[in-house]
């Protein structure tokens, strides 16, 4: 006999509400299994960096094409000073290297001794020249005055001849007394005309021997600078020795070789900018003088000369380097500061943005100029407008995006 199964009541409604109550379960399960889940919005960055800078607008400006090359400093004109005497010692030197001389100063100074001594002996012998002509100027005036007697007493012995009052032998001998005193005139003039000649002598040699004194003391041709001082003292001196090299003015020059190929971009009068690796100091303009007409078949090179402006920091021998201007023309330009050199070999800027943020730019530089190291340009063949505004001072320290103070300039 089965047993007997009990009821509840209300048992089938309420086995109903749990079987919904399961289905809404599985259901949520299953919805909640197929909702596709949204991405975490991730914040935007925002820039806050503060960094103070300065700007600069990209300009255009007149830019200087240049050929750049290299020369040694030499006198434009190059005086050698050779001594007028021969044979002297060099008693003092007066000049030296380096020292600006006018024209006519003494440079040295040779010895005089041995001049002297024979000017004192010519001299001597031209005040004894001298006497010998008084004594002979006295003597020919008494053979004169013999002469005269002896004539007179010719004509009065031909006279007493003729009246038969003396002998032929008488008259003979007073013409033999005139012949003789004749004689004796003509001797005395001879000896006047040697001692003339031997007085003209003597003042010739004091002459000669007074110009040789000028000549001891060695002058400067002209104003200038002394380049070389050769002159020793106790060296004897040589007409064909030069005791020193004179610059002319101190007129120098640059001289360099360029290729031929570039000799027709460079014309006489073109600006030349000159500089020095191991002086700071030398930072002149020059000007192209001269073109040398022949190139050298070996190197096929030619000598260009450039003027130099006076400046005590140039001497000659100096190697300097000079930059040529070949051509000028307009070009977009920045400070040189704002360019920041990478490692890759490229060059970048920061251009400032209408929101106040930064923007990294490469860019394509070119031709760099200004003589002041702290103060030059730099061209911008390509990368940047005009107009745009590039981070000067402070672009080290910003990067790409970074929002900037503009400094007061």
């Amino acid at each position: 006999m089965d047993a007997p199964r009990l009821r509840y009541p209300n048992s089938g409604k309420r086995n109903r509400l749990i079987g919904l109550g399961l289905a809404t379960l599985l259901i949520g399960g299953a919805g909640a299994f197929f909702i596709t889940r949204r991405p975490v919005s991730t914040p935007q960055t925002v820039a806050t960096s503060t960094q103070s800078v300065t700007v600069a607008p990209v300009q255009t400006a007149s830019i200087s094409r240049t050929i750049d090359a290299t020369g040694t400093v030499a006198a434009r004109d190059l005086l050698p000073i050779a001594p007028e005497a021969s044979g002297l010692q060099v008693q003092q030197v007066l000049a030296n290297e380096g020292q600006t001389v006018r024209s006519g100063q003494e440079l040295a100074i040779l010895s005089s001794d041995v001049l002297r001594s024979q000017l004192n002996q010519s001299q001597a012998q031209s005040t004894s020249a001298q006497a010998v002509l008084g004594q002979r100027q006295a003597t020919l005036q008494q053979q004169q005055a013999t002469l005269a007697e002896a004539q007179s007493n010719l004509r009065r012995y031909r006279q007493l001849a003729q009246s038969g009052a003396i002998s032929q032998a008488d008259l003979e001998q007073r013409a033999t007394a005139v012949a003789t005193a004749r004689a004796a005139v003509a001797t005395a003039q001879a000896g006047i005309g040697q001692a003339q000649a031997d007085i003209q002598a003597s003042q010739a040699d004091i002459q000669r021997l007074q110009a040789q004194l000028g000549q001891t003391i060695v002058r400067s041709p002209a104003n200038g600078v002394v380049a070389e001082s050769l002159a020793k003292v106790g060296d004897v001196a040589s007409t064909s020795n030069p005791l020193f090299r004179l610059i002319r003015n101190g007129d120098l020059e640059l001289q360099i070789k360029l290729p031929a190929t570039q000799l027709p971009q460079v014309k006489v009068g073109s600006p030349v900018r000159i500089t020095s690796d191991v002086d700071r100091q030398i930072n002149v303009q020059g000007t192209v003088r001269e073109i040398a007409p022949l190139v050298d078949p070996q190197t096929r090179q030619a000598t260009i000369k450039i003027n130099l402006p006076q400046n005590p920091a140039i001497r000659s021998g100096l190697f300097l380097r000079a930059a040529i201007t070949t051509q000028t023309t307009q070009a977009l330009t920045i400070p040189s500061k704002a360019v920041l050199p990478q490692s890759n070999g490229s060059s970048t800027v920061f251009v400032l943005q209408p929101d106040g943020t930064v923007r990294s730019q490469t860019v394509q530089t070119g031709v760099t100029q200004g003589n002041d190291p702290n103060n030059t340009t730099v061209e911008i063949a390509q990368g940047l407008n005009a107009g745009d505004r590039v981070v000067v001072a402070g672009s080290g320290y910003v990067k790409d995006g970074d929002r900037v103070t503009i400094a007061q300039q």
